[in-house]
C-alpha cells in the first residue's frame, strides 16, 4: 500500500527554503547597503549614483564589491551613528532629570524661591507661583 506519494520531494522542499532564506537575506542586505550609501556624506551625488547603478545592474557582484570596499567603513559609520544617538539620549535624560537644566529638582527650586522670599527679592505671591511651578501644578491649583 502506498501511504503518501508526492511530486515534491523533501530535498526540493529544503532547496526552496534555502532559496527563500537567501532571498530574504539579500533584500535585507540591499536595505543596509542602500541605507549606508545614501546616509554617507563623504561621497557626492555621482559617487552615490555610481554605487546605486552598479548594485542595481549587477546585484550580487555590486553588493559584494561594496561590502569588500566599504565594509569596515560601514561598521565605523554605524558605530558612530549609534554613539551619537546614545549621547543625544543621555543628554536628554540628564536635561530632563535635572528639571530644565537647573541642577536640582523641585526641592532645590523651592529652596531657592524661599531664599529669594526671605531676602525680599520676590513677593509672597511670586513665591507661591514658583513653588507651584516647581511642583508641576498650575498657580492656584490645590495641593493633593
Amino acid at each position: 500500500m502506498l501511504l503518501a506519494q508526492t511530486d515534491y520531494p523533501l530535498l526540493d522542499l529544503f532547496w526552496t527554503m534555502l532559496v527563500f532564506f537567501g532571498f530574504v537575506v539579500w533584500f535585507w542586505l540591499m536595505f543596509v547597503i542602500f541605507g549606508d550609501i545614501f546616509r554617507r556624506d563623504d561621497i557626492g551625488g555621482w559617487g552615490k549614483t555610481g554605487w546605486t547603478v552598479l548594485i542595481i545592474v549587477l546585484p550580487i557582484v555590486g553588493s559584494l564589491v561594496y561590502l569588500i570596499a566599504e565594509g569596515r567603513k560601514m561598521a565605523e559609520r554605524r558605530q558612530a551613528d549609534v554613539a551619537a544617538a546614545r549621547s543625544a539620549y543621555e543628554h536628554d535624560v540628564r536635561r530632563i532629570a535635572t528639571v530644565n537644566g537647573t541642577g536640582g529638582g523641585p526641592t532645590a527650586q523651592i529652596a531657592e524661591a524661599k531664599r529669594l522670599l526671605d531676602q525680599g527679592a520676590i513677593t509672597r505671591d511670586e513665591y507661591e507661583a514658583l513653588k507651584a511651578t516647581a511642583l508641576g501644578r498650575s498657580v492656584g491649583e490645590p495641593a493633593h
